[in-house]
């Protein structure tokens, strides 16, 4: 009697993914990551954060929307659709990773991972519903939205590398100041839900609680940050020029400033007109670029050549006479 396969284990023995299609899964669920964060911020935005009333089902007494929900009932349950979109993508990611030959376990645990990461957020989603939108649990949805964008694009980046141990493209001092961008960024993103938590969009018409200080004061220090951010980015810059980086490498660290740049005055456009729901939306989009930029900046920092294909044995002429 044979052993029992998955079906992971059945579709790889019989299916070999290309490099693009593996690269095709990897970014679908980048992707996918971008759109749950835009379309969780237009719940918020339209006030729909409660137009499913709890979780998991969208009332007590049925499990999707219904036509007395109305608007905010229709736009709430479909971002809760989006989840399944959101995990097709990453469940073919997790196949076409497993299916490479020969097999590359790293891969295929990044890719797990962010399956792992899609259904925690879901539950953290869950009791922000049962929470009545409290800004701390909103706070925490978007930050997870946020670590599974980044896990989705290293293991992007990650398939079109080998598996061998990395090696540095850049000086140690540049990959340094690489790591320094990459913190930078991260508190920027944090405390811009400390804006949000404290501002004017609290995601539902009723009356919803902000987090304790007032928004544009978490507003002028968020601008700090984002301004601290894009001065590592121009010294980033300019000293890739200096150290004649590869050319790849200078031109995500270019792409970095020029998102910096327009996140910034997307950032202050919003600020000085009332903060419009559009241009918020805008400014998400914006985040997610950003981030997505950083990351691939700071990866770009080394590579991992792929291992040298074995040359299988060959028999000794001279023993093949004996």
């Amino acid at each position: 009697m044979g052993s029992v396969q998955t079906p992971l284990s059945f579709i790889a023995q019989r299916w070999t993914p290309s490099p693009r299609t593996l690269r095709r899964a990897a970014l679908s669920a980048v992707v996918m990551s971008v759109v749950i964060v835009v379309t969780g911020g237009a719940v918020r935005l339209t006030a729909s954060g409660l137009g499913c009333d709890t979780w998991p089902k969208c009332t007590d007494d049925s499990l999707i929307v219904t036509a007395e929900q109305g608007f905010h009932g229709f736009v709430e349950f479909g971002n809760r659709m989006l989840t399944y979109v959101l995990s097709a993508a990453v469940g073919w990611a997790i196949v076409a990773a497993r299916s490479v030959k020969p097999r590359r376990r790293s891969l295929t645990r990044l890719a797990w991972a962010q399956f792992w990461i899609v259904m925690s957020n879901a539950v953290i989603g869950g009791i922000t519903v049962w929470m009545g939108l409290n800004p701390w649990t909103v706070a925490g949805h978007f930050l997870a939205a946020n670590s599974l964008l980044t896990v989705a694009v290293i293991t992007w980046h990650r398939t079109g590398e080998g598996d061998t141990a990395p090696k540095p493209r850049v000086p140690g001092p540049v990959r340094k100041l690489s790591w320094a961008i990459v913190a930078a960024s991260a508190v920027v993103i944090t405390l811009g839900t400390t804006v949000t938590g404290a501002g004017k969009h609290a995601g539902d018409s009723s009356d919803v609680p902000r987090m304790p200080w007032d928004w544009t004061n978490a507003a002028h220090v968020h601008a700090a940050a984002a301004w601290a951010t894009c001065g590592l980015a121009l010294a980033m810059w300019l000293v890739l020029r200096m150290v004649d980086a590869p050319d790849d490498t200078r031109a995500r660290a270019r792409d970095l400033l020029v998102v910096l740049l327009a996140q910034g005055a997307l950032g202050y456009i919003q600020y000085f007109s009332g903060v419009p729901e559009l241009l918020v939306a805008a400014h998400m989009l914006a985040s997610c670029l950003m981030w997505i930029a950083v990351l691939r900046l700071a990866l770009s920092m080394r590579e991992r050549p792929e291992a040298p294909a074995e040359i299988p044995a060959q028999a000794d002429p001279e023993l093949a006479k004996a």
